[in-house]
């Protein structure tokens, strides 16, 4: 919301001296977000004047149009004479007055200005457009033609309201109320202690039964509507300059007198409303829900088709409205400087449903000023004040006369009430303010208390975010000031520190860290379409997701099955701005439905919830297991003067699984597998071995040359996703660091010729299982296939470390050892010795 402070002041009597910034610190004090304060004219300095043209003389031999142009700017040059200039718009003619900076003046930007020779004339001065004044858009990107009333000679910077100060207010969602010039004016008349004129506080006539005919039938939706009707329009009525000024600098363009008074009083009173046309409206105005595939024009020009949770103006035609988001084109107010004229206006003054408005305008992705202040909650009560300051406003400028009729159509409503102990914010901040403070404090915010140790509140119809005694008490600890709150350190309990649980997950990211990769955090969102792109079975379980009632994103309503699509969407932007070696992880948690979630319960805030709710609130929870995942692209080793580099493969991902796993002392059984997005060749299933059961850990391997086409990743990208709640099962209470044996080791290599689709991880089982227990570690060195070996088959090359924990090994027993290992390895896997 942008606050001009001189229209702030027509509603607090600020002192004279008060600057923007100070205005900033006292709304900031009683908790507005105040982020800029803008200094509107900053460096502008006159001569700035009125000027009336005078004569007009039409340049030529020049690529473009110029105009050499004499002007009455009465005795503001110091002689009285015409000024002569040279312009290049075409916008205004003979006879209109316009803006002239004169040579000495200097614009904002620090443009100086000055005589000089141009086109072969002299221009002294310059004719002002908005955008060299630093005024914002008014919709003809030309130079100001003013209303023919104003002298020659006046002074341009008190008449167009060119020095400013705007406060730019971030309004939070519960303070809607501060969408208004109204709102924030109670807001500082507070900070400051000064009464307050209520712009909403007009002699507003009684309902009666002959205003325009309304029908509501969706009084949930609609609780009131307010509509009054202006005739007589006067066609040359156009927007004063003052209110053209303000919204201005609230961030509006001025587009009609009509259109532009239903903003002012929308910013002024933070009441939305809508001006019909009232020769282009077919019968009576209806509110309803819309029909399933109804079709509306909008005023942007767009055709929407409407779903059945849309609220809707009608009329005996159909849609004329989407309420509380946009008009349609249908009834939409003639321009004047088309040609067109609109006379007769009907005045909409309604209050809608927060949440319907909100899901409309997102349904749509059409964002209004109206939607914004009607999903923060509009005041239901000043829907008249504001439709009768609009009549007001259309009488005054436009000539118009307001019909007696007065249409308003409301649903049974009663004020809130609020019982809540005297003492009840003492003990929400642990200070003592007393009965007194409190009352007095929400007597300021606008609430009626009455009441001595046990307070009845009711609150202002524009506060519908008080609804609690917690509301209340925040109120009163605001206005008092967070700042006097005292800071008070809990103690912690001794003798705690990390649980097993958050150990192991913190050495899994240090060991991911410390072996190259980098974290990435995601947000746990994804949508349908991420998971049609990982190329995932209809049935797969990954597509069982919790969709969010009110999601950030429409695209991405769905709570994460997976952390891959976060990470290959890091992975992807990385890629895309030049880091094509990447090598990227995440540990988070996934959310997994199991179909047997319960409602879940509100808990309590006075006391600590019981172990019945608290249980009861975990069963309408997902489950929620904490995974690990890594992506890699590009380069895995970089080449330099020590030798060459290499890709990332496959087999880094498999190695990043045993890293993780090696910080619980557990091994990685690779099995070769099919699972999506993996590529079916390429893909390795980990297992882990719980309760002496081998359990499923997770997978690694090559993406699927589809799943990289359709994310737009690097070729032969590569991912790894396994389960950490799985590896901690495996963990067998306290880590036990291995025994280091002070006797040598004796290092055996085979080499073994086996059938090319034997996969290496059955090999190594084999050869582990008959090497016994001297066997200390394995490791695959070398694959090699060729003539020698011969077609189909493939040599594996394997170093064996043998070691006693009681001796020094000879070399029969670890050849037995390893004779052991090798027939093992024949008997189950076909395994022939090399060179035998």
């Amino acid at each position: 919301m942008r606050v001009p402070l001189s229209w702030l002041r027509e509603y607090v009597d600020l002192p004279a001296t008060e600057t923007g910034r100070d205005v900033q610190a006292k709304l900031v004090a009683v908790g507005l977000e105040v982020e800029t304060v803008e200094q509107i004219g900053a460096g502008l300095t006159g001569p700035l004047v009125v000027g009336q043209v005078l004569t007009i003389e039409e340049l030529e031999g020049f690529k473009k149009p110029i105009r050499f142009c004499t002007v009455d700017v009465g005795t503001a040059n110091g002689t009285g004479e015409p000024q002569e200039i040279v312009c290049g718009a075409r916008n205004f003619a003979v006879g209109d007055k316009v803006v002239v900076v004169l040579p000495g003046a200097v614009l904002p930007g620090d443009f100086a200005i000055a005589a000089r020779k141009t086109y072969g004339k002299t221009s002294h001065g310059m004719i002002c457009s908005t955008d060299e004044l630093g005024m914002g858009d008014d919709g003809t990107h030309g130079i100001i033609v003013l209303p023919p009333e104003h002298e020659a000679g006046t002074d341009a910077i008190e008449l167009l309201e060119l020095v400013d100060e705007v406060l730019d207010i971030a309004v939070t969602p519960d303070r809607g109320y501060c969408l208004s010039m109204r709102g924030v004016a109670r807001e500082t008349a507070i900070a400051y202690g000064l009464p307050l004129r209520d712009p909403a506080l007009l002699d507003v006539p009684a309902p009666n039964a002959y205003g325009y005919p309304v029908k509501v039938s969706d009084p949930i939706g609609c609780s009131r509507f307010t509509a009054r009707t202006v005739v007589g329009l006067q066609p040359e009525a156009r927007t004063p300059i003052w209110m053209q000024r303000r919204l201005q600098k609230a961030g509006m363009r001025p587009i009609s007198l009509a259109v532009d008074v239903t903003n002012y009083v929308m910013l002024e009173l933070g009441q939305p409303l809508h001006a019909y046309d009232r020769t282009r409206i077919d019968g009576p105005i209806g509110v309803r829900r819309a029909e399933q595939g109804e079709k509306l024009t909008t005023l942007d020009g767009a055709v929407r088709v409407l779903d059945a949770g849309d609220l809707v103006i009608t009329d005996n035609r159909g849609p004329i409205g989407l309420a509380g988001v946009m008009g349609g084109a249908d009834t939409e107010i003639a321009d004047a400087a088309e040609g067109a004229h609109t006379a007769e206006v009907v005045i909409e003054a309604a209050h809608f449903d927060a949440i319907s408005i909100a899901r409309t305008a997102r349904r749509h992705k059409l964002p209004s000023e109206a939607s914004k202040r009607f999903e923060r909650g509009v005041d239901p009560q000043a829907a008249a004040a504001a439709a009768q300051r609009t009549v007001d406003l259309l009488v005054l400028l436009a000539g118009g006369t307001a019909e007696a009729g007065v249409t308003e159509v409301s649903a049974p409503s009663a004020p809130r009430t609020i019982t809540m102990p005297a003492d009840h914010p003492d003990q929400v901040a642990g200070v003592t303010y007393g009965r007194e403070t409190v009352v007095r404090r929400l007597q300021e915010v606008g609430c009626d208390v009455y009441g001595q140790d046990e307070l009845l509140v009711t609150t202002p119809s524009w506060r519908p975010d008080l609804n609690e005694p917690n509301d209340l008490a925040e109120e009163v600890i605001r206005l008092e000031g967070y700042e006097n709150l005292p800071s008070t350190l809990p103690t912690p309990p001794s003798g705690r520190g990390l649980t097993d649980r958050q150990r192991l997950h913190r050495r899994v990211g240090r060991a991911l860290a410390g072996a190259g990769y980098v974290e990435a955090l995601n947000y746990p969102f994804i949508g349908e379409a991420v998971l049609d792109q990982l190329g995932l079975e209809a049935d797969d379980a990954r597509r069982r997701t919790v969709k969010l009632v009110n999601p950030l994103s429409d695209e991405e309503p769905s709570l994460r099955t997976t952390l891959l699509p976060g990470l290959l969407g890091a992975l992807r932007r990385n890629d895309g701005r030049g880091s094509h070696d990447l090598a990227l992880f995440e540990t988070g948690l996934v959310f997994l439905p199991t179909g047997q979630e319960t409602e879940p319960v509100r808990l309590p805030v006075d006391r600590r919830p019981s172990d019945e709710e608290i249980a009861s609130l975990d069963a309408a929870l997902p489950r929620q297991p904490r995974r690990a995942a890594v992506v890699l692209a590009g380069a895995r080793e970089q080449a330099g003067w020590w030798g060459k580099g290499r890709p990332a493969d496959w087999a880094d991902s498999v190695e990043a699984a045993r890293t993780i796993a090696r910080e619980a002392g557990v091994e990685v059984a690779v099995r070769a597998d099919r699972h999506a997005p993996w590529h079916p060749g390429r893909c390795a299933a980990l297992y882990v071995t719980v309760a002496g059961e081998e359990t499923l850990f997770g997978h690694a391997g090559e993406l699927h040359p589809r799943v990289v086409k359709e994310l737009h990743l690097p070729e032969r990208t590569c991912a790894m996703e396994v389960d950490l709640d799985v590896l901690e099962q495996t963990v067998d209470g306290v880590l036990r660091a291995p025994r280091i044996s002070t006797f040598p080791v004796a290092t055996q290599d085979v080499a073994l010729v086996v059938g090319q689709d034997v996969p290496a991880a059955d090999v190594e089982r084999a050869l582990r299982d008959g090497a016994g227990e001297l066997l200390e570690s394995l490791r695959l060195f070398d694959v090699f296939t060729g003539e020698q070996i011969g077609e189909g088959r493939k040599s594996l090359a394997y170093a064996l470390r043998f070691r006693a924990a009681d001796r020094t090994l000879t070399v029969d027993e670890a050849s037995a050892a390893r004779d052991t290992a090798v027939a093992l390895a024949a008997e189950r896997t076909g395994a022939v010795l090399r060179g035998a």
